[in-house]
């Protein structure tokens, strides 16, 4: 009979842990979008505005990837980031049940989409926080960033209980 509840728990559980992904990543995408908008109407190309102590708001277009690798890459970037996508969602199609994997691949799949509507509309990303010492970045390159990190700790993090037996 447990064996039955189990199941039955993680056949319930599927379609909660997609609405959960797919509502983290509309979350992501609108938070992208918004944030680019507010810096492509409020800040002229290479204008840099002091935010925070260490933190500036600039307008820098990006044709590649992560520290511009491939910048130019057009094609090739769009077609790597498709692929990525598609691995993680077919990932999660097959592990839905396992948990918290619904975080990191809400976070990864939104951060992709983000950044692929500006490739696809302009062909460069809109970059717009920067460190010092660091290139700039958006709120879909974060979501990446914290993706990974989260999809890192699903993986090989501490196991759970139902893992140890």
């Amino acid at each position: 009979m447990a064996g039955r509840l189990s199941v039955r728990g993680a056949r319930v559980r599927r379609p909660v842990m997609f609405v959960r992904a797919l509502a983290l990543m509309a979350v992501v995408v609108v938070a992208d979008r918004i944030t680019k908008h507010a810096v492509v109407t409020g800040i002229r190309p290479g204008d840099v505005h002091r935010f925070l102590p260490g933190v500036q708001l600039v307008h820098y277009r990006n044709s590649g990837v992560a520290f511009s690798f491939f910048a130019g890459g057009g094609g090739l970037v769009l077609a790597l980031t498709l692929v990525a996508m598609v691995a993680l969602v077919v990932y999660f199609t097959l592990n839905a049940g396992r948990p918290g994997l619904w975080v990191p691949t809400g976070l990864l799949v939104g951060g992709a989409v983000g950044n692929l509507i500006d490739r696809l509309s302009s062909g460069a990303v809109t970059d717009f926080i920067k460190l010092p010492l660091w290139p700039a970045f958006n709120v879909s390159d974060m979501a990446i960033t914290f993706g990974v990190l989260a999809l890192l700790y699903v993986l090989e993090g501490p196991l759970r209980h139902a893992d140890a037996r």
